[in-house]
Order: structure tokens, then sequence, then C-alpha cells
């Protein structure tokens, strides 16, 4: 008896589908793509409207003629890729590979039965728009990448490499640390005062805001103190109060880049392990009786839409879990960003009844940490608003004004459940009032002065890098994780205590680009190509078109780079330093980790050792004349060890600073507090571990009298 077949792309869904699909469907995985433009050569037929040579994957020779053998047996052929463009292409790609005359095309957002079943219910023939959209870009990325890299490496250097995304991806980081670099830091200062009601002991804290009715703007420590003197004299009074309701609303259910913020800042995972991880929740999990089931929906979309299917059910189980107060009037509804392709779901669990802590025995660690996460949000997102009384005093003290705000949770709402890690950071710093009145006065307890430095852009993170190209249009869903990965394969890009850094080859390349091709290096530009492919998606453009629109002065530039563009020299900085193997300079080198020493003898000569950041800290351990240095231990992770290794071992994970603990005078280490949110030191005798804020260790503030 024949069978239907089903092709999916990758082995894990196959179990899913079979474990819930009955005997008269035989399920086979692709393995992702099984043609794709040749390795060897162009592949593109730039004198004939493009076209594309597609070549059998040798990999998947195997695995094409075991698909071959299950279509002559079959009696429908369902093609099962994943529900994006990239997907489709794929689906497309097995038609013309297997000859395949009327392949139904299926697809669903979740693997789970109800999904599927209602997919093989109303299959669709192959939508040729979004198969052109994918060849579009991939021709484009061919053109630029097979141009573009050959010139690199006469004008550059051997086995470099160009992409039309990445090498935009690159040049925002460059643009970042060239933004670093010329920034010169302005002194500011910051004047708090410590107060608390007459009849009462309740300490807070109001800042200075203004001075005869103008704001104040203090620049220099002359001026701190001079204010500090004509406050510590003042008598405070408070002049007005203001008392508000405030609500905040959750925030939407993920999307592919919202997802890896996320779990970067409370997880700590890569895009790439983030995508990993949910693509094996989407693919599917074995729940024992229950079967292999997928417990996400599909992971790489731009869309905030919910179904109507899940938005009763979420809101049904928040009622039953926390009760009425907890679901608003309507369900939530969300606007997804201009250029999303709105035909997905947002990234949400195929079921809130399947709960994190009901599914903790069938995942491991991350899949259950991840789930939570995804989970959380998707609840909270149609749960009510936290609400805060927001209360704002105003203090007079002679011509100055001074300002307190508290703020005091009246209503937890989806606070509940979740907040992001911004939110949480936030909540930190808000502080109740006492209870005051109008004309009332208060009494001065301390004087705070701080000094404070405007302070340059952040490096990039991976999150960070994320939600700029997104912004900007750079890519799309399906491609951060692995534009990010290449950038720092191809040496372009470092990756260091969580933040890009461009390499010396990074800043060169980038350079070199950016002059001869600044149309391809433009942000916009670049945004402009991926809405022009939207459009060839939606039938409104077509591709042939839109690649000759981009290839022609693309070749001009190319063209003209040939014939002008000098040779760029990347010669490693020499030292002073002697190679410990056979006694030649040593140059500073590069690689993923970051700088190094490396023989200048190279290939000869291999050797190679790490350059030394010194910290200003000698050893604490006792006897050691050594010093403090930076190091980096094989999976890159910073670290501080003694220069005298491996004599010494001295190692810790957190910089030594050169100040001394106030308890048992042994030296500190200092830190960023969870959430980036201020600084602490921390004593490095474990027998005495005393903690405190930087803030404690800085001058004196000025008492009052």
């Amino acid at each position: 008896m024949s069978k239907s077949l089903i092709i999916v792309e990758s082995p894990a869904k196959t179990k899913s589908l079979k474990s819930f699909l009955g005997s008269g469907f035989q399920i086979m995985a692709s393995m992702g793509h099984v043609r794709d433009l040749p390795k060897t050569r162009l592949g593109v037929r730039v004198d004939h409207d493009f076209q594309p040579t597609y070549v059998q994957i040798p990999e998947r020779k195997e695995t094409l003629e075991n698909l071959r053998k299950a279509v002559q047996a079959a009696d429908r052929v369902y093609l099962a890729s994943d529900p994006d463009r990239e997907g489709e292409a794929i689906a497309w790609h097995l038609k013309e590979a297997l000859r395949l005359e009327n392949p139904l095309r299926i697809e669903f957002n979740e693997i789970t039965p109800q999904a599927v079943r209602e997919a093989l219910q109303h299959p669709r023939s192959l939508d040729v728009d979004r198969v052109n959209a994918q060849q579009a870009r991939r021709v484009m990325d061919r053109l630029v990448g097979y141009n573009l890299s050959p010139l690199l490496w006469r004008k550059v250097k051997r086995n470099l490499s160009a992409g039309r995304v990445q090498s935009v991806a690159v040049r925002l980081i460059v643009d970042r640390e060239a933004e670093i670099e010329a920034f010169v830091p302005v002194e500011y200062w910051s004047i708090a005062a410590t107060l608390t009601p007459l009849d009462q002991e309740f300490p807070f804290q109001a800042k200075l805001t203004h001075h005869a009715g103008k704001k104040v703007e203090v620049s220099t420590g002359e001026e701190a103190e001079a204010i500090v003197a004509a406050l510590r004299t003042a008598t405070y009074v408070v002049r007005s109060i203001k008392r508000r309701a405030q609500r905040r609303h959750p925030s939407p259910p993920f999307i592919t880049s919202t997802l890896q913020q996320e779990a970067a800042r409370k997880l700590g995972f890569s895009n790439r392990r983030t995508m990993s991880i949910a693509q094996q929740l989407y693919e599917g999990i074995d729940l024992g009786d229950e079967g292999t089931v997928g417990l996400i929906t599909y992971m790489r979309t731009d869309s905030v839409r919910i179904s109507q299917q899940a938005l009763d059910e979420a809101r049904a189980y928040i009622a039953d879990r926390w009760g009425k107060d907890y679901i608003p009037a309507t369900p939530r509804t969300f606007k997804s960003r201009k250029g999303a392709q709105d035909a997905h779901e947002a990234i949400r669990p195929t079921s809130v009844l399947r709960t994190p802590d009901a599914m903790k025995p069938y995942l491991t660690h991350d899949q259950q940490r991840l789930y939570r996460l995804i989970w959380d949000r998707f609840v909270a997102c149609q749960m009510a608003s936290a609400v805060f009384d927001v209360t704002t005093v105003e203090i007079g003290a002679g011509e100055f004004t001074l300002r307190a705000v508290g703020s005091v949770m009246k209503f937890p709402g989806f606070t509940i459940l979740y907040t992001e890690a911004r939110d949480a950071a936030e909540d930190e710093e808000s502080a109740a009032l006492p209870e005051l009145q109008e004309e009332e006065e208060l009494k001065l307890l301390e004087l705070l002065p701080r000094q404070h430095f405007t302070q340059p852009p952040p490096r990039y993170t991976e999150a960070t890098l994320v939600k700029e190209m997104e912004e900007k249009g750079i890519g799309r869903p399906s491609t951060y994780a692995s534009i990010i990965s290449t950038i720092q394969e191809r040496g372009y890009v470092v990756l260091e205590e969580k933040k890009f850094r461009p390499t010396e080859l990074g800043r060169r390349v980038t350079e070199f680009l950016v002059k001869h091709f600044p149309d391809i290096m433009e942000v916009r530009f670049t945004a402009a190509m991926e809405s022009e492919l939207d459009e060839v998606e939606e039938g409104k453009a077509g591709w042939v078109q839109v690649v000759r629109d981009f290839y022609d002065p693309f070749s001009r530039e190319l063209s003209r780079a040939e014939q002008e563009a000098e040779r760029v020299s990347i010669e490693p900085q020499v030292t002073d330093e002697p190679c410990p193997v056979c006694g030649r300079p040593m140059v500073i080198r590069e690689n993923r980790y970051g700088k190094f020493l490396g023989c200048s003898g190279y290939p000869e000569c291999k050797g190679t050792q790490p350059i030394l950041k010194r910290v200003g800290v000698p050893c604490p351990k006792p006897g050691c004349e050594g010093e403090i240095v930076e190091k980096r231990s094989r999976r890159g992770r910073v670290f501080y060890g003694c220069s005298a290794y491996p004599q010494c071992d001295y190692a810790v994970w957190q910089r030594p600073v050169n100040v001394h603990c106030p308890k048992c005078n042994s030296l500190m280490t200092e830190g960023t507090k969870r959430g980036g949110k201020g600084r602490y030191r921390k004593c490095l005798n474990r027998e005495c571990a005393y903690t405190m804020a930087v803030e404690e260790a800085e001058p004196a503030a000025t008492a009052a009298a």
C-alpha cells in the first residue's frame, strides 16, 4: 500500500511528525538545501538575466537517492520545509532535483498534531514570488562575494572575504570604535542632599535641579564646592507635592531579535546558542507518553502577531492561576514594525498549559532556561499592567530647588511573572518617600557632591548589534546569528568581555570598501535592498530587475577599483621582545581572542606569547615579586594572574585594584553589579569577603554642619 511522503528539513522534525501521524505517512529529511550555486565558479549568467546555475550539493547525494526512491513509491508528496523565504527555496530546489510535477507545499508555524493536520488539510502550490526573493538574495550575495573577495586578495591580503550584509555589519562596529576613540570626556557634577522630616527618622535623597529658576549645570569641582557651601546653611522646605498613578505595560512577545537580546542579557547566551536551543524546542521534545512535540512556534520571525487560540488559552490560564484582576478587559495586540513578515506569529509556547516546571523533566538545563524565558514573556504579554503611585516632591533651599521622586507599586500586574532585564534594574532604583506636607521643614543630614564624566558610546554586544541591525533594516531574522558568527570567523572583529572590537584587519578592509564601494557599504542602501526583496516576495517587483539595478552600478565601481585602488599594506607592529624559541623580534598579531605576540619568522617559527596587560597591582602571594596581569583562558574568558607564572600560579577572575580592605587590609577586586548599574569592590581575603560600593571608596562626601 502506497503512502504519502512528507519531506522536512531536519531529522529532528521527522521524529516529531512520526509520533502523531499515522502509518499512512512516510517522513524523510532533506538535511537542509540539496542544491546551491557551484563553489568553484560564479554560477550566475550575468549576460542572461542573471540566471543561476544550480548544482547538487555533494554531501546530499545519498539523501537525494533515498528521496527519489521514496517519491516513486508515494501516492503524493508534501514539501514541509520551514515557513519562510529560505524554506520555500528549499522546497523549490527539492521539486527541481526530484523532478516533482505537482508537489503539495505545506507549512506550519508549530509542530503540534493540530497544526500539522490543519496544514495537511490545506496544502498549496509553491510560492514562486517567495522563491524568487530568496533567489535574488542568493544571486546578489554571490555577485558581491565572488567579485569582491578576489579584489581584497589582490589589494589587501590573501584569503579575505566580503559580503553584501556582513561587510556593513563590520562597518557598524568600526564606526562605533571610531566614535569611542574620538570621544572627549566632559566633566560634570551632580549634587544630592539626604534629608529627613523633623518628627521622624526617614532619610531620603533629593537631587539639585534649579537655581534661581534656571536649570543647574555644574561643570567643575570649584562650582560644586560653592553650591555645597550655600546649601549647607540653607533651610529646606517642601514647596510642592504631586502624586500620580503610573502604569507600566508588558512587552510584546518575542521576535527573533528580542529573543536574542533578552537571552544575552538574562541568560548570557550567544546569538548562535540561543537559536540552536530554540531550534530544538521548535522541532520537538520527547514528552514521554505525549510523544515528541514542538514546544515553541517558529523562531525566525519579526512579527508580534498572536493567534486568537493562543490569546484565549493564555487569558484563561492567567485568570485561573492569578485571578481575573490580572487579565486586561480585552486581549492585548501588538503592532509589528514596518516591513515585518506578518504571515508568521511571534515566538510563543505552543501551549501555555505546558508550563516550564511541568516540562523541566524533559529538558536540558539550557533548554529549560530558554523555554521559561519564552513562556514567561508570552504569558506576561497578556497580563494586566503594573500600577505605581509616583510622588514628586519639590524642595526649596533658599534660591535652590531640589527634587525627590518616589515610586510605590500598588498592583504588580505582569511583573508578578516577568520583567525585562532593564525593567529589573529600574525597579532597584525606585524608593519610597516619607509622608510629607507642603511647607513642611526638613532636616539636612548630608550633602553628596559627585564628580562625573560624560561617557563614550558603548561598544556593541551581540544583543545590541542585532538590535541596531534590526532598527536599520540590515539582514533578516534568519541571518542575524550567521552574520555575527561570520565576521568573527573572518577575523574582522573580536569579542572582548562580550563586546565587539574591530581588529586592525577589520578596520583596513572596511576603509578600503567604504572608499571604493560607497553604495554597498552604505547602511541605508543595504536596508533599501532588503525592502526591494520584500517587494519581490509580495509580487510587486521582478527579481531580475532588482538584481540588475543593484549589479550595474556595482560592476562600474568594481572596474574602477581594479584600476585605481592602491594596495593596502597591513604589516604587523614589531616589538623589542625576542622570540622565546628562535630569538627573532616578536610582532603584534591578532586572532579571535585578541592581540598576542608572534614570531616575525612565522611560518618557519611558530613561537608565541601573550601580551601582558599590567593592572598596576603587585602579586599578593607572600614572597612573590611578580605583578598582576590580564590573561585569557583557553575559551577566551578574561582573568587576572601573576606575571611570574608558572613559578607563581596566583589567579582570580575579577580585576584586582590597588585599594586595601578597610577591615583586614588585603587587596580588593573591582567588578560591575548585575545589570551594569554601578560598581563594587570585594576583599580578596576569602575569610573576610568584605564588599562595598565603589562610591564608598571615593573621597568622603561633604557632611552637613
